[in-house]
């Protein structure tokens, strides 16, 4: 196993970049380098072109309008514009955020910098499948509510909470709408109009695409999303994220979506029955072995997975051949558990002894009864020695 390259079962963290993405972005990497915001000559003109086309691609691919799309760095940046930008809006008038207790950290923890700075967080909890009511959402709204933030799919149980139903909810009683769709983008068909949410966060890295770009939906239709900008320095985007365009990154951007969509059905059918086979190999073979999360609302590609009696560091350190995780990319320095896992009411001991499985776009068939066995050997290793 020492030279075999490892299987990588962590699509959660990251994607690998497609090569007809990159493809796509070599001939603005090289000979159309232009400024898209300069216009008055003809390198600057073909680069704002670039910029315009997969502005609109990237629209079609989820339901929205070009204007309404703002590129940034990431799903953080576009939480984080989102967030602190709703909550800036109006100080003293609608200055209380609601979010869950299984969000991502790029949106908990603007929530928690705000409320350091006076601003009131609600942090609803989830069932045990991870699921947030919307009788919850609606019941933590009052007059005085910024924004509600939820998720779209989680990042480590891969749980689709219901969104349309809390857009409605906050729709309803005028209250604007974010989701963090980081994880959702490219896997799931998206249709922003559809599930009417008023800002959505995606991320390209995620779906196939180059890290450093991602982009915010905001709602120019009625009811219009109104935002504070959160970074100033030349008006770029509308007035809401000022700093020069990184042209090949939001074409490889487009790029990547696009495939998604196109491959959309028939990928993610494929990854379900690997998962499925994977989840069968694992808990026919091996007692004490739970799914975290709902078992049908989840992300085709995810598996998260206690294993009863097992130290989960240790079993990734004894599993170099097999790229799988305990949890998020962005919290893996942490000492603490998941704070996904302990929402769901698992103990701080079975939240250690959970992993993350992610498959993707490449993952075959021989890698996931390959990693199957791999992880069962090392599961029954660790037993023995605790025994």
């Amino acid at each position: 196993m020492a030279d075999r390259r490892p299987i990588y079962l962590d699509h959660h963290a990251t994607t690998p970049l497609d090569a007809r993405v990159l493809d796509a972005m070599m001939p603005f990497l090289r000979d159309d380098f232009g400024n898209a915001a300069s216009v008055i000559h003809a390198f600057g003109r073909r680069a704002a072109a670039a910029v315009d086309d997969a502005r609109e691609r990237v629209a079609s691919a989820i339901g929205a309008a070009p204007d309404e799309i703002v590129f940034t760095s990431g799903a953080t940046e576009a939480n984080n514009l989102a967030i602190q930008g709703s909550a800036r809006l109006r100080p003293g008038h609608r200055d209380q955020l609601v979010t869950a207790a299984t969000e991502h950290p790029a949106v908990l923890d603007v929530c928690e910098a705000l409320a350091g700075e006076g601003f009131g967080t609600t942090v609803l909890p989830v069932d045990a499948e991870g699921l947030l009511d919307p009788a919850a959402v609606e019941a933590a709204l009052d007059d005085r509510t910024a924004l509600v933030s939820v998720m779209t799919a989680n990042n480590e149980i891969g749980v689709l909470q219901p969104i349309r139903e809390i857009a409605a909810v906050c729709r309803e009683r005028g209250v604007p709408f974010h989701t963090d769709a980081a994880q959702a983008v490219g896997k799931l068909a998206i249709d922003v109009e559809a599930l009417g949410v008023d800002l959505l966060s995606l991320c390209a890295h995620k779906f196939y695409g180059p890290k450093g770009i991602g982009a915010l939906f905001v709602r120019r239709r009625r009811p219009r999303a109104r935002l504070k900008p959160v970074q100033y320095g030349g008006g770029h985007e509308g007035g809401l994220r000022s700093g020069t365009l990184p042209v090949a990154l939001i074409v490889g951007m487009a790029r990547a979506l696009e495939l998604c969509v196109e491959e959309l059905e028939s990928e993610s059918g494929r990854q379900r029955e690997l998962r499925d086979r994977l989840l069968a190999a694992l808990s026919s073979s091996c007692s004490g072995v739970t799914c975290n999360g709902h078992e049908e609302q989840r992300l085709p590609g995810n598996l998260n997975l206690t294993f009863d009696g097992v130290d989960a560091d240790r079993l990734l350190l004894a599993l170099p051949d097999v790229a799988i995780s305990s949890g998020s990319a962005c919290t893996t320095a942490s000492p603490r558990p998941s704070h996904v896992l302990l929402a769901l009411g698992l103990s701080e001991a079975r939240a250690r002894a959970s992993v993350r499985i992610g498959l993707g776009r490449g993952t075959t068939q021989g890698e996931v009864d390959l990693a199957a066995r791999r992880i069962l050997e090392e599961v029954r290793a660790q037993r023995s020695a605790a025994a």
